[in-house]
């Protein structure tokens, strides 16, 4: 065993714990009297029972919102050395920061006091005398006895128990007409990163928005809370404290436990799944007498974007008008309702929610749960029959239709005679047929319908209205029944 002295610096008259270690220890069984002895001497650790705790920043952050108080949880990496530059621990070499609370016992004293007005990024050496450190018993093998401890502290993270989400660098656009509450459905992008600007996970990357309902428990508390009160196109940081985040547990490998989280969000749109179609009226002419409806044949003009002005589609890029018969699922649900009491030469602005879109899967081009901008022009509509017509009249029915449709009173009618006597019907206005298909082709399936033996001609015992055959039908059907 190698001796410690205990000695008096002289020049003061200070007395001080000093260790030497001998670099070629005498043979202590013989030491005659009145011997002079001569050492060599290597000092390794040298305290006094009035030191503090010395600490000196390294480097620090310019932007520090926010310093280390006691009773903050803290992760911070570090090097410790004793004063002669002999390692006893590195949490670098763990490859895990070491999280605490400050000033509530956990730390040695001396770290406790090292720790407090520290900032996120703020590299600080910090010596602590052996009295606030291990003192006495040290620690294990690796810290000796009254060792006095040198600390290279990196400062990863910083909160409070009591903390709640906190909402920087916020840009609400001008145009917030809404703003979301529980219920809604979110679409939005985000870069996930710590508190020290390490990212760990990005929308963006993957070009697709994450989705969610807000205030439902689907994604984390702290961000089910950033998500509501915001507004369509709005961003935002939002610092969530790991209570609110991922707690102690951490998220696998990519998010340490007691972590600090930072999203900085850029909303693209939200809905509910009670909304319906909204219908802005841009322009309206003043002579409005006909207004579109069910089963009319639509020609209209439109511009399709995203909320945030993304163009999907357009029929400026098509050389013809879009055309649809309403009511026949010929365009998505919401658009449907949107071209309903159109007047022609109207404008309107119609959004769509998706579940009247294109829905969760979205669509090609469109975006899974995508609300959808439309910008229409109307341009021409034809009147429509209801499904499953052909033809309909306008005025009353002729009294003797049979007769009225044959015009050469033979008893019987071809085709040729049909056609000629539902074109004058049209032309007088006295009845419609089916928009957007050609007339022969009407009058060909209208013949052939009417032409129950398919003998070429109609007679009067096969002829009947549509009325009365779909009464036959339903009269038939309850028989069965």
């Amino acid at each position: 065993m190698f001796p410690i002295f205990r000695c008096l610096y002289t020049n003061e008259n200070i007395p001080m714990n000093i260790i030497f270690l001998p670099i070629d220890p005498p043979k202590w069984d013989v030491i005659p009297p009145e011997t002079t002895l001569v050492f060599d001497i290597h000092l390794l650790d040298l305290w006094n029972k009035a030191d503090l705790v010395v600490t000196k920043t390294i480097t620090t952050p310019k932007d520090c919102k926010r310093s280390v108080m006691r009773t903050d949880f803290v992760r911070y990496h570090f090097n410790g050395t004793l004063l002669d530059g002999s390692v006893f621990d590195s949490s670098y070499t763990r490859k895990q920061t070491h999280d605490s609370l400050v000033g509530e016992g956990w730390l040695i004293k001396g770290m406790d006091e090292g720790l407090l007005g520290m900032c996120v990024g703020e590299i600080r050496n910090i010596i602590i005398p052996p009295f606030k450190a291990y003192g006495e018993k040290g620690s294990g093998t690796e810290i000796p006895s009254q060792a006095t401890l040198v600390f290279d502290v990196l400062l990863v993270d910083i909160h409070n128990p009591k903390d709640n989400i906190t909402v920087d660098n916020q840009v609400v656009p001008e145009s917030c007409t809404r703003r979301s509450v529980v219920g809604d459905y979110i679409r939005y992008h985000y870069n996930g990163t710590f508190l020290n600007g390490g990212t760990f996970d990005t929308s963006y990357q993957r070009n697709s928005t994450y989705n969610t309902y807000i205030g439902m428990g689907y994604v984390i508390a702290g961000m089910d809370l950033a998500l509501l009160g915001v507004c369509i196109g709005e961003r935002r940081r939002v610092i969530i404290p790991p209570h609110l985040a991922y707690g102690e547990q951490g998220a696998g490998d990519v998010i340490p436990p007691s972590a600090v989280v930072v999203f900085d969000i850029h909303v693209i749109d939200f809905h509910n799944p009670n909304d319906t179609v909204e219908i802005k009226i841009n322009y309206r002419p003043e002579d409005c007498n006909e207004t579109t409806g069910e089963n009319d044949l639509v020609r209209y003009h439109y511009n399709c974007t995203l909320v945030d002005g993304t163009p999907l589609f357009s029929s400026h890029d098509y050389d013809n008008l879009q055309d649809a018969v309403l009511g026949a699922d010929k365009v998505i649900d919401g658009l449907d309702q949107g071209l309903r009491g159109m007047c022609v030469g109207e404008k309107r602005l119609v959004t769509v929610p998706p579940h009247l879109g294109h829905g969760e899967k979205g669509a090609t081009g469109v975006p899974s749960s995508a609300v959808l901008v439309f910008d229409i022009e109307l341009v021409s509509f034809e009147k429509g029959v209801p499904p499953g017509y052909l033809f309909v009249w306008l005025q009353d029915t002729p009294a003797d239709l049979f007769e009225a449709l044959d015009t050469n009173k033979n008893k019987e009618v071809p085709e040729e005679e049909f056609g000629e006597f539902i074109k004058l019907q049209v032309a007088e206005g006295k009845g419609r047929v089916k928009p957007g298909l050609i007339m022969e082709q009407v009058i060909a399936d209208m013949f052939n319908n009417q032409d129950r033996n398919k003998d070429g001609v109609i007679t009067a015992e096969e002829l009947k209205l549509k009325v009365e055959e779909d009464k036959e039908r339903e009269a038939a059907r309850h028989e069965e029944l």
